[in-house]
């Protein structure tokens, strides 16, 4: 029963992580956005796998972790993204 409790605030809280992304994706801006933030969340996530690993717990909740686990990872990854994107912009700009 707890495990099914534990995958319902997963995939609440995963719901966003697509959106997140997509909105990343193509705003093309880091406005709203903490890669702070984001790291936390990583670390979090990848805390939620080492516990399923360290009690043996490998079933569909771990999955939903590394699902999750990835969209964050990607919305990071789009913040990186986006930031050299704004930077070359802001050159742009000033060349003009």
């Amino acid at each position: 029963m707890a495990e099914i409790f534990e995958t319902i605030m997963l995939v609440c809280f995963g719901l966003s992580w697509p959106i997140s992304v997509w909105k990343s994706y193509r705003s093309r801006s880091t406005r709203g956005k903490s890669p702070v933030f984001i790291i936390a969340i990583i670390t979090g996530y990848l805390s939620g796998i080492a516990g399923k690993i360290a009690a043996g717990g490998l079933n569909y909740v771990f999955a939903v972790y590394c699902i999750n686990l990835v969209m964050v990872c990607a919305d990071l990854l789009l913040y990186f993204r986006n930031r050299r994107l704004e930077l070359r912009n802001e050159k742009e700009s000033e060349i003009l």
